[in-house]
């Protein structure tokens, strides 16, 4: 049994169903088994003998199972018919005017949802946007018909799925759809009662521009988000990252400096009863791992690797998205100051991991390396390395 199929679990109604579901109702579990597997839709389609339309209108609560497709799917997975048990356990109307079971639903979303970023951090968007996408409409749905608290911490979910369905949009690459989708999570933010998301959306346009090479608009849009009023420290000090690398890649390093500092200075505003936190953890990162990836644009590669061989253990979170982004800045720190033998070296330890996450973002970072040694002398191995990358890097 795959290690991911052990996870216990809990019915909608709180009723257990057995030890391999994750929690949620039939829709959320087949989404979440389907993500945890890494198939796509049309793969997980094609093993349960059912239609791609049909696996979407389950997953995003459209349609109930009927018990021949419950089986076929609880047969995919190898659930040993708890997929059949809960599907009939779990009936009701996909178009509901009453919200049941509101605090659970929530509840069991929001484990999904840590799930979810939990797959996306390790395995790229491809396994996981189908099922943001889905859940995200099955809450959207709910929220329509939702009163009182319940309306406002419904759209507050919703609107967390859309910021991260937005960031893995960015990860694949789609600019366009990642800007829709962090204007969606801030409109529903707002219905939600939460301004902060706001504020944080403008930090991930930041971003978005940056990784297009908008360094003048991330700059900006980092200002306006220190600026809004509803930002709080983490928001502050994420915006004072996205400014500092922004201005080293235009060469600006008294501006980086600057920012920098401020980084610091929010980051140390930081306190256990902030707002409801949106993006990465501020405080699970090293300040010295930003200088390092400041140093690096700016092209001082002394410092930048220094830096990189001082805080690479210790201080890279243990998702591989973040390890390998990180691997590739060392490697083009290394190669810049000539080791061109070390710096290929963690490259090809960290080529499959590229290829397994297909990050837009990674294969960026990728293509800075290739650029810099291939300004360096190279051995054909490593010049076979060099141009494995490149084509790795432009997807």
């Amino acid at each position: 049994m795959d290690s991911a199929d052990s996870t216990a679990g809990t019915a909608p109604a709180g009723k257990s169903v057995g030890t391999c579901l994750p929690p949620g109702d039939f829709g959320v579990v087949l989404a979440t088994l389907r993500a945890r597997h890494g198939w796509s839709v049309r793969e997980f389609a094609r093993r349960a003998n059912v239609s791609e339309g049909q696996i979407c209108n389950l997953e995003s609560g459209l349609r109930n199972p009927s018990p021949a497709v419950a089986a076929a799917c609880d047969a995919a997975f190898g659930t040993g018919g708890e997929l059949v048990e809960l599907a009939g356990s779990g009936r009701r109307d996909a178009r509901t005017d009453d919200v049941v079971e509101a605090g659970s639903m929530i509840t069991g979303y929001e484990r999904v949802l840590g799930e979810l970023k939990g797959i996306g951090r390790s395995t790229g968007p491809r396994f996981v946007t189908a099922s943001m996408k889905s859940i995200t409409r099955t809450l959207t749905d709910a929220g329509q018909h939702a009163v009182g608290e319940q309306h406002a911490d419904i759209w507050l979910l919703a609107s967390k799925f859309a910021e991260y369905t937005g960031w893995m949009a960015q990860e694949a690459g789609n600019t366009a759809e990642a800007l829709r989708w962090t204007n969606l999570s801030v409109r529903w933010g707002a219905q939600g009662e939460d301004e902060t998301v706001a504020a944080y959306a403008l930090v991930r346009k930041a971003s978005i521009a940056q990784h297009r090479g908008d360094t003048y608009a991330a700059i900006g849009l980092a200002d306006q988000a220190v600026r809004h009023p509803s930002a709080n420290p983490v928001i502050r000090a994420h915006a004072a990252r996205r400014a500092a690398l922004s201005h080293a890649r235009r060469g600006d390093a008294e501006a980086c400096r600057d920012a920098l500092e401020q980084f610091r200075s929010h980051a140390a505003e930081i306190t256990a009863d902030r707002p409801p936190h949106w993006g990465p953890r501020i405080e699970n990162g090293s300040p010295h791992l930003l200088e390092a990836s400041c140093m690096l644009s700016l092209r001082r590669f002394d410092l930048a690797a220094g830096l990189f061989a001082t805080e690479l253990g210790p201080a890279v979170p243990a998702d591989s998205n973040s390890r390998a982004r990180f691997a590739v800045r060392q490697a083009t720190a290394l190669a810049g100051v000539g080791c061109l033998h070390d710096a290929c070296r963690i490259v090809d330890a960290t080529l499959p991991v590229i290829k397994l996450i297909d990050s837009a973002t990674v294969r960026a970072e990728l293509a800075r390396f290739v650029e810099e040694a291939r300004s360096r002398r190279a051995s054909p191995g490593q010049l076979a390395l060099i141009n494995a990358s490149a084509a790795l890097a432009t997807g």
